[in-house]
C-alpha cells in the first residue's frame, strides 16, 4: 500500500503537539511542518473529511482512528531513527532521514528493520 506522506506528516505533527501541550492550533502545525497556514487549512479539511481529526474552530483534536494512525506512523519513525542511530548516524540526521524513510519503505523492509532494532536495543 502506498503511504500518503503529507497526510502522515500532518497527523504525526498533531500527535506530537498534542503530547507537548493541551491544545493544538493551526499555526503550531504550520510551524512544525514548515508550511503556510493556508496549506494547513486545506490539509485539515481533508483530514476532517476522512474523520481523522476534529476541529472546534481554534483547536485540533485527533479522532480515535486518527490517533491510532498517527501513533503507527510515529512508531515507524522512531524505529527507523533507532535503526539509523544503531548504525552510527547522529541522532539529528537519523531523525530527519527517518521522517522521509517512514513513508517510502515497504512493510517487509520495515519489519526487518524493526526486528533488528528490537534485537539490538535489548542487547545494549
Amino acid at each position: 500500500m502506498k503511504r500518503n506522506q503529507s497526510k502522515e506528516d500532518y497527523l504525526e505533527a498533531i500527535l506530537i503537539l498534542s503530547q507537548e501541550q493541551e491544545y493544538v492550533h493551526q499555526i503550531e502545525v504550520a510551524r512544525k511542518i514548515g508550511v503556510s497556514q493556508p496549506a494547513v487549512q486545506k490539509a485539515l479539511k481533508i483530514l476532517k473529511a476522512e474523520e481523522l481529526i476534529l476541529v472546534d474552530g481554534l483547536h485540533i483534536y485527533l479522532t480515535a482512528r486518527g490517533k491510532a494512525y498517527a501513533e503507527e506512523v510515529f512508531s515507524r519513525h522512531k524505529i527507523i531513527r533507532d535503526f539509523l542511530v544503531l548504525h552510527g548516524v547522529d541522532f539529528q540526521t537519523a531523525d530527519e532521514d527517518a521522517c522521509e524513510m517512514e513513508h517510502a519503505i515497504s512493510e517487509k523492509t520495515f519489519n526487518v528493520i524493526k526486528l533488528f532494532v528490537e534485537k539490538n536495543k535489548n542487547a545494549e
